[in-house]
């Protein structure tokens, strides 16, 4: 690995550092310099992630992988447990699989009986694979309409690809009587953390009625149960109401943005750093009550877009 001198000073890291194509591993994640960052944008302002950003949790975060990083850059769903990120304008929706008062909650009977009866006649059959054998091809055939809608590109289904290689991926596949696909629900195995995380449900538009997403939801927290998972991780929960039948536990989420002090995302009140991310804690590098900051005399023309 890289030397920790990449990170004498706070000025150092205000410049990615140019190197070979070097695979570096952190966490679950390899990556080089070249395929590290996936180009984002914000109302037509350019900014980066992480190739992991779209499709993983809990984006590990190391020296090397800072200084390798193209500016601006946003990382978020860092480890619960990471030294690095600060806590955002949002939170993780969990499910406790084993809590008696979730599966015993009337609303949650009633509504969960609703959900079966409209798939009782359908197929529905469930898998769990090693992610080292899944591949670019497989991923598409499962969410090629998903990554097309949500505007996820190739080398973020790359990036997931690369995060599981070492995990289980949980995938449960439903489809009507004539066999046409109603969903196909995509999650990945964390018994680090005690977790299913939900990656991504591509469900048939001409099922809407029936609710496939929220049905895939429940699919995935009765195989968790029945396996012996304690959390059903559902993600981000600020924009997605569905998600309140199943969220009984919430978790902060971390995220690291290093973002210069002229750039075109701060003047705009919609950007990430003002609705994602709480006032001053933008260039933050540690959670801790010693927090590193990345001050404005660091951020000189080195910065690349």
């Amino acid at each position: 690995m890289m030397q920790m001198d990449l990170l004498q000073s706070s000025n150092d890291l205000s410049r990615p550092i140019r190197r070979s194509a070097r695979v570096y591993r952190v966490g679950y994640q390899t990556f080089t310099e070249k395929n590290l960052c996936v180009r984002s944008e914000h109302n037509g302002i350019p900014y980066y992630t992480t190739r992991w950003d779209a499709l993983c949790p809990y984006i590990d975060i190391s020296p090397e992988l800072i200084a390798c990083a193209k500016r601006p850059l946003i990382v978020y769903a860092l480890p619960p447990d990471s030294q690095y990120g600060v806590p955002i304008n949002d939170r993780y929706g969990l499910v406790d699989l084993k809590s008696q008062e979730f599966w015993g909650d009337q609303r949650r009977i009633r509504k969960f009986g609703e959900l079966s009866k409209r798939f009782r006649q359908f197929r529905v059959e469930t898998e769990v694979v090693p992610g080292s054998n899944l591949d670019l091809k497989a991923m598409l055939e499962m969410g090629s309409q998903h990554f097309e809608n949500c505007e996820i590109a190739v080398d973020e289904i790359e990036g997931f690809l690369d995060y599981v290689r070492n995990l289980n991926v949980l995938i449960i596949r439903c489809n009507d009587e004539s066999g046409e696909q109603v969903f196909v629900d995509v999650s990945i195995l964390m018994p680090k953390y005690d977790q299913i995380y939900g990656s991504f449900c591509q469900w048939n538009e001409s099922y809407r009625s029936r609710s496939p997403g929220i049905y895939a939801c429940l699919a995935v927290c009765e195989w968790g149960r029945d396996n012996g998972f304690g959390y059903y991780n559902l993600g981000p929960v600020g924009d997605y109401a569905y998600k309140d039948l199943f969220v009984t536990d919430f978790q902060p989420i971390y995220a690291m943005a290093l973002v210069p002090p002229q750039h075109a995302l701060w003047n705009d009140p919609t950007s990430p750093l003002f609705t994602d991310f709480p006032a001053g804690t933008v260039n933050t590098l540690r959670r801790s009550s010693r927090s590193e900051s990345l001050s404005e005399t660091s951020f000189r023309a080195e910065w690349v877009a």
